[in-house]
């Protein structure tokens, strides 16, 4: 059996090969169309049996089928598989994009809203038909035919191209590779120089083997005495993927095509712009009114992060001899500084992490605030590196499912992620479990030894366990509500910025720390010189992001694809903002994923806006005790269990008491004091 087409249980990712997917595809395609013929048919009255639970029982086949390919593709990427996957791409992109098109749905969806029976309806179900009819509005089902035909060219064009920048920056990433030799490699840790020799090895190579792979990258970009050797490994990293790269693997033409795509789908549906379409089923009411809390931000931001800078330039002439500081000087700088100033570097701290006791006490963690148990299980899985975890509740029960890939590979996408592989719903058989994936790009074990984790590594993976409990502890029935689905996409951060806040508190880390050679937990000195350099250059690292979300706001805002230069437009925002001006080669959009690859176009400011969210949720943490197990609970039955239910504003008042607000995240950054 293809299995692609087994429901029954877990995926079979062993058993899983590139000639399964076209056939599961077409299969599962055919079924899903014959389900929406069977409705267009029928002439009863249209309800909820009728209609939905049918619809949905065929797209979850197909989206449970494709969740796997996809995910293959991203974590375990051949030549092979993503010839598969891109063949079956624009017949998936097809199938939705024409159902959401489908006048006959619409008009039955439009029927229950409107009769009596709907009012019998439980919330969540309410929702489900209330974010389809406005989807259909967005998907073109309200536009003459031919608009609806040309609507569907720009998705599957835009599926293909997304696909192609993801493919390209990754075949960038993986091309290459330097061989450092013994007077390179000075001041780059050693678990770092032990897995760079061994990488040098096996090639066939001597010296050590550096890639663009951030555990490679950063330790050099961070460590490395020698300049050279930094400022070869930054101009590889910056133009990946770009003009100054192989023609083939050039996505300046994608960017190019994303745009102008993405206007002409904005104009088709009546909006001015893809910003205003974006912000349509988002917490933001208005691209100006993102664009001023992102100017907002930035003018609070942006005197501290001047004031970073020439303390930066001033220690980096006095002490490291550096007159200008270059793009490639920046992370080597500041390591130099905190170290100076703070007596600490990553790489002590980095010792007291090692992976067999973050995870352990992340998860002791959890079961604390939410009444939950977390326990290794068997499952198949993709990688031999792969862990699979049961989470039960305190009656024994199970409640959720996930995998961990906690290591960079090549082959494997860069970056961190939480994705979905089985939603929970309510089955005549009883309720789905949900099942999710956990995906990081961690540094390996080397010598015998379990991975260390850098501290911010640390935040990673409790930000993407965040995103993963909101998956796992949903306690709605209904598919298209149900964990993240259905949430509003600026409001999907909440949960996994506000998992950040708890690797700052000493009850928390004290108990997940163990010297890799000495097993004695972190001394609190140590913590202490953490806490007092957390807001270490914050004034920066706020810029640079308001730079990315400015820059995508605008590039879908007040943009012209056909006319405009994006570097341009870039050039713009970063007078406008940022402290750090990097080399006119940086090619920093042609490795943008986040919006060229990903869901955040016109939507990166989530993390920003997000953040205002989960400051403010954690300060109710922070008056009751972080470790209050009565606020866990509140926390996860107002926010985590209801998923997209109801307005994500909705659900953060009736957890906090009152609406947002932004001085939890100000005094956090430390941009305004306690007092203040």
């Amino acid at each position: 059996m293809n299995p692609l087409l087994d429901f029954s249980g877990l995926p079979r990712f062993p058993e899983l090969r590139p000639e399964h997917v076209a056939p599961a595809v077409e299969q599962l395609l055919a079924d899903g169309r014959e389900v929406i013929a069977r409705i267009e048919r029928s002439s009863e009255p249209p309800t909820w049996d009728s209609v939905v639970r049918p619809l949905e029982d065929a797209n979850e086949r197909i989206s449970r089928a494709w969740s796997q390919v996809s995910h293959l593709n991203a974590v375990m990427n051949t030549p092979a598989l993503r010839e598969a996957y891109n063949a079956c791409l624009p017949k998936i992109t097809q199938y939705y994009a024409e159902l959401g098109q489908n006048q006959v749905l619409f008009a039955k969806y439009k029927a229950m809203a409107a009769s009596p029976a709907f009012e019998t309806l439980t919330r969540a179900q309410k929702r489900v038909i209330e974010n389809e009819l406005r989807d259909f509005r967005l998907g073109g089902a309200e536009l003459p035919p031919p608009q609806r035909a040309r609507f569907l060219e720009i998705q599957e064009r835009l599926a293909q191209a997304s696909s192609r920048f993801s493919d390209h920056l990754l075949d960038a990433t993986d091309a290459f590779a330097y061989y450092a030799t013994q007077e390179e490699i000075a001041g780059i840790p050693r678990d770092v120089l032990e897995a760079a020799r061994e990488a040098a090895k096996q090639d066939g190579k001597t010296g050590w083997k550096f890639t663009l792979h951030t555990p490679s990258y950063l330790p050099v970009m961070q460590y490395a005495d020698h300049r050279p050797l930094r400022e070869t490994m930054y101009r590889a990293y910056v133009t990946r993927a770009s003009d100054l790269g192989p023609a083939e693997l050039d996505n300046t033409p994608l960017i190019r095509e994303i745009l102008k795509l993405r206007a002409e789908e904005a104009r088709l549906l009546g909006f001015r712009n893809y910003a205003q379409l974006s912000l349509e089923p988002k917490m933001a009411e208005s691209p100006e009114q993102v664009l001023a809390f992102l100017h907002e931000l930035a003018a609070k931001a942006r005197p501290a992060a001047l004031r970073e800078l020439a303390e930066l330039e001033e220690f980096a002439a006095k002490e490291l001899k550096l007159d200008r500081l270059e793009a490639w000087d920046l992370a080597y700088a500041a390591e130099k500084l905190r170290l100076a100033r703070y007596a600490f570097s990553e790489q002590e701290v980095k010792q007291y992490f090692p992976e067999t006791t973050v995870l352990p006490g992340m998860f002791r963690l959890v079961e604390t605030l939410y009444g939950v148990r977390i326990e290794r299980a068997e499952a198949p899985v993709w990688h031999p590196d792969v862990k699979f975890f049961r989470i039960t509740s305190e009656q024994g029960e199970l409640v959720g499912q996930f995998y961990v890939d906690l290591y960079a590979r090549p082959s494997k996408r860069g970056g961190a992620w939480m994705d979905e592989a089985i939603s929970r719903r309510r089955l005549a058989s009883g309720v789905q479990v949900p099942v999710a994936y956990l995906t990081c790009n961690f540094s390996p074990p080397v010598g015998g030894k379990p991975a260390l984790l850098t501290h911010d590594e640390v935040i990673t993976l409790f930000h993407e366990f965040g995103h993963g409990l909101h998956h796992l502890l949903t306690q709605v029935d209904e598919l298209g509500v149900a964990g993240i689905n259905g949430v509003e996409w600026d409001a999907v951060e909440l949960p996994s910025q506000f998992m950040e806040n708890f690797c700052w508190e000493w009850d928390v880390v004290r108990p997940m720390t163990a010297h890799v050679d000495t097993a004695e937990p972190l001394p609190k000195g140590l913590f202490d010189k953490m806490v007092a350099a957390k807001n270490f250059q914050v004034g920066m690292q706020t810029v640079r992001q308001l730079e990315f979300a400015l820059f995508d706001m605008r590039l879908h805002y007040d943009f012209d694809p056909e006319q405009g230069d994006f570097m341009q437009l870039l050039d713009e925002v970063r007078r406008q903002v940022a402290v750090v001006f990097p080399p006119p080669y940086n090619r920093f959009p042609h490795s943008f994923s986040h919006i060229f690859a990903g869901g955040y176009a016109a939507g990166y400011y989530s993390y920003k806006w997000a953040e205002v969210l989960s400051a403010d949720a954690y300060s109710l943490f922070e008056e009751h005790g972080v470790l209050c197990p009565e606020i866990g609970r509140r926390f996860r039955d107002e926010i985590l269990a209801v998923g997209g239910s109801r307005p994500a504003l909705e659900s953060f008042v009736a957890f906090r008491g009152r609406e947002p607000r932004i001085e939890a995240l100000l005094r956090h950054s430390g941009m305004i004091t306690e007092t203040a």
